[in-house]
C-alpha cells in the first residue's frame, strides 16, 4: 500500500454520525418472538467484501465525470421467484442487487429479509405496489431473499422466499448502484449538485472534500423530524437537499448518493463505536483501498482526523478497532 500522492494537507473524509434505530429508521432487526423468523438475529460482522481486494480502479473510475453513466436498476424478469403475493427478481445479482415487489394490497407492514453468505441478516421495509432495490453487499456466495407479511404485532409470515447464488462481475457495484437507502438517478438534484461541486476538483480527495464541506455547511440537523420519525423511515435525498434539513440517516444518504454519482465507491456503514450505535461512510481510493471513518461525530460536533492517519499509518489501523461494522449498504 502506498501513501497518498496528493497534497499533504488534503482531508480524507468519510461520514460518521450517531444513529439510533428508532430515529434513523429502516435499519433494524425484527423483534424477538416473530413467527417463522428466528428470535436471535445473527450478529456476524461483514466479511468477504471488496475491503479485502487489493487497491485498483473501479471500472466506473476509469471514465471521466462527463462520461459517467449512473447504473439504472431494473427487473427484466430473467430470473424470478414469484407468487400471487410478491415477486423477487434476481436477474441482476451479478450487478450487485435484487428487486423486490409486493403485488397485492395490504394495510399490514411488510419486510424484506436478506440473509448473506457470512451470516449477516439485513432487514428492510417494503411498500406494496412498486419495486424496491436492495444491494448485495457481502460479496459472493449464496444469499436467501424473503418477503414477509405482518400477521399481528411483531409476528410475520413468509410471502415468498428463495436462495440466490451471487457472483459479482464487479465487486464495487453494490457501492456504486442506487438502492433503497441511497436512492437517486441521473436526473436527481443531488447528482447535478455533485457535478457542480466537483467540477474543478483535481482528484478523488478534492471531490470527497467538496461534497463533505457542502453537506455539513448546507444541511442542518432536523430536531423536529428526529423526535417524530417512525421506524422504516427512508431518506429522500432530493427532498433533503431542497429543505436543507435532515436527520443523521439523511446526511449519510445524501453524501453517499453524491459520491457514488461521481464514480467513488461508497459504503453506508452501520455499527458500533464502543456502546454507541453509529453510521458512517467508507470511500474507496485507488491508492489506499477502502478509507474508513476519517470523519466522525463526537456527539456534539464534527471532527476530522489528520489525513496522514488515513494514508495507511499504524495509528490509523489501530483506531479502526474502535469501530465494529454490523451492516453495510
Amino acid at each position: 500500500m502506498k501513501a497518498l500522492s496528493t497534497r499533504k494537507k488534503k482531508w480524507i473524509v468519510a461520514l460518521a454520525v450517531p444513529v439510533a434505530l428508532a430515529i434513523c429508521g429502516g435499519i433494524y432487526a425484527l423483534m424477538p418472538g416473530t413467527e417463522i423468523l428466528p428470535s436471535v438475529v445473527p450478529s456476524a460482522a461483514p466479511t468477504n467484501t471488496p475491503a479485502a481486494i487489493a487497491p485498483s480502479l473501479s471500472p466506473c473510475q476509469t471514465k471521466t465525470a462527463a462520461n459517467t453513466t449512473i447504473p439504472v436498476p431494473s427487473a427484466p424478469g430473467g430470473a424470478v421467484m414469484e407468487n400471487n403475493k410478491a415477486v423477487i427478481d434476481y436477474s441482476n445479482t451479478a450487478e450487485g442487487y435484487v428487486m423486490v415487489k409486493y403485488q397485492g394490497d395490504t394495510d399490514k407492514e411488510l419486510r424484506t429479509l436478506i440473509d448473506a453468505p457470512n451470516g449477516v441478516r439485513y432487514t428492510y421495509t417494503l411498500q406494496p405496489g412498486s419495486y424496491a432495490v436492495y444491494p448485495l453487499t457481502e460479496g459472493n456466495g449464496e444469499y436467501t431473499i424473503g418477503v414477509y407479511e405482518q400477521t399481528e404485532g411483531t409476528k410475520y409470515k413468509v410471502a415468498v422466499k428463495t436462495p440466490v447464488n451471487v457472483s459479482l462481475t464487479d465487486p464495487f457495484m453494490p457501492f456504486l448502484t442506487p438502492s433503497q437507502y441511497v436512492n437517486y438517478d441521473k436526473d436527481s438534484a443531488v447528482v447535478k449538485k455533485a457535478a457542480e461541486l466537483t467540477a474543478g476538483a483535481e482528484g478523488l480527495l478534492d471531490k470527497i472534500t467538496a461534497v463533505y464541506n457542502f453537506a455539513v455547511s448546507h444541511i442542518t440537523y432536523d430536531d423536529a423530524l428526529a423526535k417524530t420519525v417512525q421506524s422504516g423511515y427512508l431518506p429522500d435525498v432530493d427532498a433533503v437537499l431542497i429543505r436543507q434539513k435532515g436527520i443523521c440517516f439523511d446526511y449519510a444518504a445524501v453524501m453517499a448518493a453524491m459520491l457514488r454519482s461521481q464514480c467513488i465507491p461508497t459504503k453506508l456503514v452501520v455499527g458500533y463505536t464502543g456502546a454507541e450505535y453509529h453510521a458512517w461512510l467508507n470511500v474507496y481510493s485507488e491508492e489506499t483501498g477502502w478509507i474508513n471513518q476519517a470523519v466522525f461525530f463526537d456527539g456534539s460536533s464534527w471532527k476530522l482526523m489528520d489525513p496522514t492517519l488515513a494514508a495507511g499509518s499504524v495509528d490509523y489501523k489501530a483506531n479502526e478497532i474502535d469501530y465494529e461494522a454490523k451492516y453495510q449498504y
